[in-house]
C-alpha cells in the first residue's frame, strides 16, 4: 500500500492479549492502525465487519481475514480493478481462472464450500450473475454504494448480504486462498445453520425462519404428546407438557436464528422472554381448550386436532413476536459505531483497547 493513504481497522472480539499485540505493532507502523474491541460481539464475524465499515471514512473499504489466508498483496489489485472498471464491489474469487480454494482444510470443507456456492447462486441467479464466489470473505466495496446501516447480517457471509440486498456493479479478480498459518477453523455446524437461516431470510423474508423453527417445534410437540399418551398420560396433560417444552425450545431457536439482528436494539432478554411466554402460554391455554372441545365432540383424533391447531396459531405467533417481542424502541437507531469504539481506536500510528 506504499504511496496510498490508507488505514487498517482491526475488529477484535477476543478476550486474550490481541489488543496489546495490535497496540504494540501500531506504535511502530508506518500506517494508521485502529482497534475496535467488542466486549459484546453481536452478529459474529459479519457484525464485526459492519462495525469496521461504520468506523471507516475511506472511499473504498477492503474486508479480509486477519490470518493471511487472504493475501495482502491483493489489496492494490482489488483497488485498481474497482477504479478502472468503475465498480461498486470487487470480489476476490477462488472460482475463476487463476483462483484456487486449495487452502480450505480437507475434503469435507471443500465439498461444503462448493455446495454452499451452488445453493447460493441457485437461489439468487439474477443478483449473483456476475459473482462466482459469493461466499468469499475477501472483497473491496465502495463506501457510497452500500448503506451499511440497512444490513442485518448473520454468521460469516457478509458479502452475500451486501449483494442480495443491493443492486451493484460487481467485478472479480482471481486469488489463491492460502493455507492456514495459525489458529483453527471457525466454521461449525451452528454456523452452517446460521448460513441456511440467512439464505432463507434473504430469499423469503424472516417469516421463513420463523416457520422453520415453528415446524421443528410442532414436530417435537406432537412427538412428546404421542410418547406420553403411549404410556397412559391423559391427552390434555400430554399436550400441556409438550407445549411447555416446545415454547422454551422455540424461544431459544428464535433468539439465535430468526431475530438475532434485532437483539442489540430491542428489549432485554427477560423482557423478551416473559412476553413470549405470556403470549404462548395464553395461546396454549386457548388451543388446549379447543383441543378438548374438538376431541370430546367430534371423531377427530387428538394428535390430528393438535397439529391443525398449532398450524392455525402460527400466523398469530409470528405477528406477535415480530411486532411486540422483538419490536425496536422508537428512540433507538441501529448504530454499531459507538463513541467509545471510535475514541478508543486511537490516533495516527496508535491503537488502544477501550
Amino acid at each position: 500500500m506504499k504511496g496510498r493513504v490508507a488505514e487498517i481497522i482491526f475488529v477484535d472480539d477476543s478476550d486474550d492479549s490481541t489488543p496489546d499485540v495490535i497496540a504494540r505493532e501500531a506504535a511502530r507502523s508506518g500506517m494508521r492502525i485502529r482497534l475496535i474491541h467488542r466486549d459484546d460481539p453481536i452478529g459474529g464475524l459479519s457484525g464485526a465487519v459492519v462495525a469496521g465499515m461504520l468506523a471507516s471514512t475511506a472511499e473504498w473499504i477492503v474486508v479480509m481475514d486477519g490470518d493471511l489466508q487472504h493475501p495482502p498483496e491483493m489489496l492494490p489489485i482489488l483497488l485498481e480493478a474497482g477504479a478502472d472498471e468503475e465498480a461498486d464491489v470487487v470480489v476476490a474469487s477462488r472460482h475463476i481462472n487463476g483462483g484456487s480454494s486449495a487452502g480450505l482444510d480437507g475434503a469435507i470443507r471443500q465439498t461444503a464450500s462448493g455446495a454452499a456456492k451452488m445453493l447460493t447462486r441457485a437461489m439468487f441467479p439474477f443478483k449473483l450473475r456476475h459473482c462466482t464466489d459469493p461466499m468469499t470473505g475477501f472483497f473491496a466495496v465502495r463506501r457510497d454504494a452500500v448503506d451499511v446501516r440497512t444490513l442485518r447480517p448473520q454468521g460469516f457471509k457478509i458479502l452475500l448480504e451486501i449483494l442480495a440486498r443491493t443492486s451493484l456493479k460487481v467485478v472479480e479478480e482471481p486469488f489463491v486462498f492460502a493455507e492456514r498459518r495459525a489458529g483453527v477453523p471457525k466454521a461449525t455446524f451452528g454456523q452452517g445453520l446460521k448460513f441456511l437461516s440467512q439464505l432463507a431470510a434473504l430469499r423469503f423474508g424472516r417469516l421463513s425462519g420463523f416457520a422453520l423453527v415453528g415446524a421443528i417445534g410442532a414436530v417435537v410437540n406432537i412427538l412428546i404428546m404421542a410418547m406420553l399418551q403411549a404410556v397412559g398420560v391423559w391427552y390434555l396433560t400430554a399436550a400441556a407438557l409438550g407445549a411447555v417444552v416446545t415454547i422454551i425450545g422455540n424461544f431459544i431457536l428464535q433468539e439465535r436464528f430468526v431475530f438475532p439482528d434485532l437483539l442489540p436494539d430491542g428489549r432485554r432478554l427477560w423482557g423478551r422472554l416473559w412476553r413470549s411466554l405470556a403470549f404462548n402460554g395464553s395461546e396454549t391455554l386457548v388451543r388446549t381448550t379447543l383441543l378438548w372441545v374438538i376431541v370430546e365432540s367430534t371423531p377427530v383424533p387428538s394428535l390430528l386436532a393438535q397439529a391443525l391447531l398449532i398450524a392455525i396459531g402460527f400466523v398469530l405467533r409470528f405477528v406477535f413476536h415480530s411486532r411486540v417481542v422483538y419490536r425496536q424502541p422508537a428512540a433507538v437507531r441501529r448504530d454499531l459505531r459507538t463513541t467509545d469504539d471510535i475514541e478508543s481506536a486511537g490516533g495516527q500510528g496508535t491503537a488502544t483497547a477501550p
